[in-house]
């Protein structure tokens, strides 16, 4: 069993509102990032609806071990995997119903982290990312840990010569996300963890205009507050044009 430590921050930047919103709940294990789209109103409160909705599922089946789950269980799926999918569908349900008049466009991103002492339970929808840092024989090595549900990607994926995502005239489309589907369920796999090892959740507002070398370097350094902090601040000086959300989670030995 792994310690560790947590922070979060969130910056509306250059955006009149901020429509990232977060879930950090070291009690629980459980950290989330949310990028919420459909205009500002739109996405400020599916955003917040989706880390409300997991924050409440988490802490009622905690509380309540003989509490009824909204899904059947999944035999594919280990007990921790069928508990962060059953969560995230929930949020996903919740959304889809608030989808009316003004909000009928709103969705949001995900991505989680469930802490499951010497390993972890990763999932997301969309373009919010999941990065793991770990000491290596050459040095911090960073691994981005989830693969973007977006229109590049699955060009890119099935073979389609790709520019630079920045260059990409559709760089903001997503193809998976909470609330467009009533059904939608995360992709989420298990990964272990090691006693330095640093998580990174965020927004895409972060990893838009950092390169990967560079979340590696501000990542690796110093308490997770000022690390967090940090990345949020680069962000935006190197010019995001999005809200920007970081959780980093420093696993202790």
């Amino acid at each position: 069993m792994h310690a560790f430590i947590a922070s979060a921050h969130t910056f509306v930047g250059r955006r009149k509102h901020n429509e990232d919103a977060y879930l950090l709940d070291p009690e629980e294990g459980v950290f989330a990032v949310a990028d919420g789209m459909g205009g500002y109103a739109g996405g400020e409160v599916a955003s917040r609806l989706a880390v409300e909705s997991l924050a409440e599922f988490f802490q009622h089946v905690t509380a309540d071990a003989d509490a009824t789950w909204p899904y059947g269980l999944d035999p594919a799926l280990s007990l921790a995997e069928n508990r962060v999918d059953a969560a995230i569908r929930l949020a996903n349900r919740r959304i889809c119903a608030s989808r009316q008049g003004t909000l009928r466009d709103m969705g949001s991103t995900i991505a989680l982290v469930s802490l499951l002492g010497s390993s972890a339970i990763v999932a997301h929808l969309g373009d919010s990312r999941v990065y793991r840092l770990r000491e290596g024989t050459g040095g911090p090595a960073l691994e981005q840990l989830t693969c973007d549900h977006s229109l590049y990607e699955q060009l890119r994926a099935g073979g389609v010569a790709m520019p630079p995502l920045a260059e990409f005239s559709y760089a903001n489309v997503i193809t998976r996300a909470l609330g467009p589907q009533e059904e939608e369920r995360p992709e989420l796999h298990r990964v272990e963890l090691r006693a330095g090892d640093r998580l990174l959740l965020c927004t895409d507002g972060l990893t838009g205009p950092l390169a990967p070398a560079t979340i590696a370097a501000l990542l690796g350094g110093g308490p997770v507050e000022e690390v967090c902090e940090r990345l949020v601040h680069e962000a935006f000086l190197a010019g995001s044009r999005d809200n920007i959300t970081a959780i980093v989670v420093a696993v202790m030995d």
